[in-house]
């Protein structure tokens, strides 16, 4: 879990604030030199006319430009903090990509090719600067892609700056073409500023991510999730995966006559297969799966390319039956960590089926045998998972349902007992307990009550659980339970025999039980002694609200309940877990992983994502199943179809103890598609 940001965050981005209105003003007037000698050299009347009115606007909106600009980046700056909090997005997915129009496209190519040509001169000093700022920010290892100064916030920024001064489109990309090299340049020097001030103010730089992969080594992140998609063979393909071909592909652009549409299908094969090819090859390095997942994987490569020929788009639609397979199969592959895990022998066997099922000749057309194949596998999972345990997750879902809602209600109960008037003056180890456990016990009767009526009359027993605050919230008072010894007396007996009957309905532990009673009981003392003696006695000391009442106001299962949801309670000895039963000693090492992937709080859990949940040298790969609609409760699986449950609370502390680390939190296609997009990017900011 991230550290917090270090004081010496707001002051260096001030700094760079600082900064930059010194050096903005003199790089506008840079580009506006260099706008006019390409005009007075450019011989094309087309070409030097265009260059002529860039020039011209930055004349005429210099310091507007200025001013607009270094409001845009103060705003990014302010958003700084709160952005560090979520989980780092993608530069670009093919998602994005799909919905994006024609001019949206464009833009995002012109910030690239300017992104590109700065980073060529700003490069060295942003990485020194980047790991320096990333121990700032509370990161234990360097993240590039939540530093609030990266290159691109300062072109996206200017951009818009552009945009909302009405400068042309023409004029804008040749503000950006003839200034990235200038802007590189005085980046270069202002992260080398920057990080010279937080050298001087003792901040040390982070570390680089490793991951972990299943054959038990140390993957640098970039193997993993940075790497070049078009490195070796691939390189001489560049030209055709752009993001305005990638797009047109996305969205089935077919304008034009008969010829233009045979020269346009031919091209959208094309590149569809190297789209396809690209998207193997990344999960190909995906080292969160088994190497033997990954090698028959790429062994359904041929078919998919076929497939692409008559359907060019179908990776891009998550209902296609091929897509759908191969989101099935990696993501049935993450629940397994190593070839000994229980359940993965049958999972490769079905994978093998899959593979021949696919290569084999056949009258059967290609594309219908995905859906057959995609049933089959759904069956084999769901056999795998023996019916007992399928069963017990349902019954688990329903019992947490039940426990929120009367953890829900009671926090209603306990706003009512704190708005009652005798409930300031009373001391507070009572007030913790009657907003905390005793609003569980009056929650439950309620809830029982609604659910089953009771069929004798008299007072219902959530009511009989009220009336006893006014004797028992009385009676804790010294001031008021010493003036009148008979009813003390009288009504100890009665108030006593409630709360244990209170008590027991929700299986609350017998020795907190009589940990409270003695505090209650010295209160009762201390006013009887008191009115004996005449004398006032000095208070009992208030007890550690941890002993008597450790987080009850949160949430308090019942030993069935718990028993029923398999409850992981964080304050047991991690050895005697519920899940951990059958899991072995880790072979890998655990080490840091990818800033973006760090876990900051139970509010960050995605259901359907995959966790290592790791306790006294043992790692368990677990997944999470549901969520409660109130952000409670969480239930987790195995593969094998056990079920875990953990409090919002216990999820924070595995979280803030670093023995909850997230494994994969988008489908590892998505993933591999998206890095196909931001190749796409990349290379067009290269043309």
């Amino acid at each position: 879990m991230p550290n917090s940001p270090l004081p010496a965050l707001d002051l260096c981005l001030k700094e760079a604030l600082d900064q930059c209105r010194q050096w903005i003003p003199a790089w506008i007037d840079r580009v506006h030199g260099l706008l006019r000698e390409r005009e007075l050299a450019q011989t094309q009347i087309h070409e030097r006319q265009a260059l002529l009115e860039a020039h011209q606007s930055v004349h005429r909106q210099r310091d507007a430009v200025a001013r607009h600009w270094l409001s845009a980046l103060a705003d990014r700056l302010e958003q700084a903090p709160a952005a560090s909090a979520q989980a780092r997005k993608p530069a670009l997915s093919l998602d994005e990509l799909e919905l994006m129009g024609d001019d949206q496209v464009h833009e995002r190519v012109e910030i690239a090719r300017a992104q590109q040509t700065a980073m060529l001169s700003a490069d060295d000093a942003f990485n020194e600067f980047t790991a320096r700022l990333s121990t700032a920010q509370g990161f234990k290892v360097v993240n590039a892609e939540l530093n609030p100064l990266r290159v691109q916030v300062f072109v996206e920024t200017l951009l818009s700056s552009l945009k909302g001064l009405d400068v042309t489109p023409a004029a804008r990309a040749r503000w950006l073409r003839v200034g990235a090299t200038s802007l590189g340049e005085s980046l270069d020097l202002l992260y080398r500023h920057l990080s010279a001030w937080l050298n001087a103010q003792g901040v040390q730089p982070a570390g680089y991510a490793v991951v972990m992969a299943p054959e038990s080594r140390a993957v640098v992140e970039e193997e993993l999730m940075g790497q070049d998609l078009l490195e070796g063979p691939m390189s001489d393909q560049e030209a055709l995966l752009t993001l305005d071909h990638l797009h047109r592909l996305l969205v089935g652009d077919t304008e034009g006559g008969e010829g233009a549409r045979r020269a346009n299908d031919a091209m959208t094969r094309a590149l569809a297969g190297e789209v396809v090819t690209l998207m193997m090859q990344r999960i190909a390095t995906d080292k969160r799966l088994l190497k033997p997942v990954r090698g028959h994987l790429q062994e359904m490569k041929p078919a998919l390319l076929e497939l692409a020929t008559s359907n060019p788009r179908f990776f891009a639609d998550r209902n296609n039956p091929a897509r759908r397979l191969l989101d099935a199969v990696t993501a049935r592959s993450l629940a397994f960590t190593s070839e000994q895990d229980e359940g993965y022998s049958g999972f490769l066997q079905e994978l093998r089926h899959v593979v021949y099922e696919l290569r084999r000749p056949g009258k059967t057309d290609l594309a219908d045998r995905f859906p057959t194949l995609l049933d089959q596998l759904r069956q084999s999972e769901d056999r795998a998972v023996p019916r007992g345990e399928r069963e017990a997750r349902g019954r688990a879902v329903q019992t947490l349902v039940k426990v929120e809602q009367r953890k829900l209600l009671a926090e209603k109960i306990a706003n009512e007992f704190r708005a009652r008037p005798d409930y300031p003056r009373t001391p507070g180890p009572v007030r913790r307990f009657l907003t905390g456990v005793w609003a569980q016990v009056v929650a439950k009767a309620r809830i029982d009550e609604a659910d089953n009526p009771p069929l004798t009359s008299g007072d219902p027993t959530s009511k009989r659980y009220v009336d006893i605050l006014s004797d028992l919230l009385w009676s804790s008072q010294l001031a008021l339970a010493s003036q009148n010894r008979p009813r003390l007396v009288r009504i100890i007996p009665p108030v006593l025999r409630t709360l244990r009957e209170g008590l027991d309905a929700i299986d609350y532990p017998r020795d907190k039980v009589e940990a409270f009673f003695q505090t209650l009981m010295g209160l009762h003392e201390a006013a009887y002694k008191t009115q004996r003696s005449g004398e006032a006695a000095p208070a009992p000391a208030e007890a550690d609200a941890s002993v008597l009442n450790p987080d009850d106001a949160e949430l308090w299962m019942r030993q069935h309940e718990a028993k029923a949801t398999n409850f992981y309670d964080d304050s047991l000895p991690e050895t005697t877990q519920p899940g951990f039963a059958a899991t072995q000693p880790m072979q890998r090492e655990w080490v840091d992983i990818k800033a973006g992937m760090v876990l900051r709080d139970a509010t960050s859990l995605a259901v359907g994502s995959w966790f290592d949940l790791y306790q006294e040298g043992q790692a368990l790969r677990v997944q999470l199943t549901w969520a409660s609609p109130h952000g409670t409760l969480f239930l987790f699986g195995t593969a094998s179809g056990k079920s875990m449950s953990m409090t919002r609370r216990g999820v924070d502390r595995l979280i803030e103890q670093d023995k909850l680390r997230v494994v994969a939190d988008h489908s590892v296609v998505d993933e591999a598609l998206d890095a196909v997009a931001q190749q796409a990017l990349k290379n067009s900011g290269k043309r």
